[in-house]
């Protein structure tokens, strides 16, 4: 796997997005419909809607999906009711993992990533198990091309954000998860446009991998997890050498 950071994650991502449309939409959808019924259907006045639309945008998802999402979750049309849930759990080598889910079915849910996790040399943890060894803030991912790094520190730190990391593979805006919506409209005024963003939980403590099966079990735990329908996003402290 490559170097632990978010930038080789983000383009690892996209790799399985191209794959993968349906699935994708399929997330999208849900998180959409989640969005809009706790923040309203209406973008501007709910970032965390606003962010996913962009998104559904970059991903080819159709209009009309994104739409009847938004109703769904605003009362407009009928649909299941989805719940939010964070599990945690060890890959090989006492790597930990956070995984968030969107689900109809908590059993079902659970018992999927069981599975998964057991197939491929981990476990499920209790909640708290491992949530320490991570930061659970807003994350903002901005090309070098679009700006200076001084220029950015400015406009961040005047939204609210706590931190600015510039690495050869770009800007990272951290900020409290509360400060999400003020950071993405800051963002937005300045025309900048974020290869990713999201509420992430960003490794503060990270467990090198330089075992080549220890990293190949861990890409296939990756692999098990992202194919469950159920789950929305991976966060894994591992650091290849």
């Amino acid at each position: 796997m490559a170097k632990h950071n978010k930038w080789s994650k983000v383009k690892r991502l996209k790799a399985v997005t191209d794959a993968r449309k349906g699935k994708v939409f399929s997330r999208l959808a849900r998180e959409l419909t989640i969005a809009a019924k706790s923040g309203g259907g209406d973008p501007a006045g709910n970032a965390r809607l606003r962010t996913l639309m962009l998104k559904a945008r970059e991903a080819n998802m159709p209009a009309d999906n994104v739409t009847r999402a938004i109703q769904k979750g605003t009362g407009e049309l009928p649909g299941v009711t989805f719940e939010e849930i964070t599990y945690e759990g060890y890959g090989p080598d006492g790597v930990a993992f956070v995984v968030k889910v969107t689900t109809d079915n908590k059993t079902r849910a659970a018992q999927d990533l069981r599975a998964a996790f057991t197939k491929h040399g981990g476990n499920l943890a209790s909640s708290g198990a491992v949530a320490f060894q991570f930061l659970h803030a807003g994350q903002f991912l901005i090309p070098k091309e679009q700006i200076a790094e001084d220029a950015l520190l400015v406009i961040a730190l005047e939204a609210g954000a706590d931190d600015l990391l510039t690495t050869d593979d770009g800007h990272e805006v951290r900020c409290n998860i509360h400060a999400f919506d003020k950071v993405t409209h800051a963002l937005e005024a300045k025309g900048l446009k974020p290869a990713h963003a999201e509420i992430a939980h960003i490794p503060v403590t990270t467990v090198p991998v330089t075992d080549p099966a220890t990293a190949h079990a861990l890409e296939k735990l990756h692999d098990a997890l992202d194919e469950l329908d159920d789950v929305q996003a991976v966060f894994s402290n591992e650091e290849s050498g």
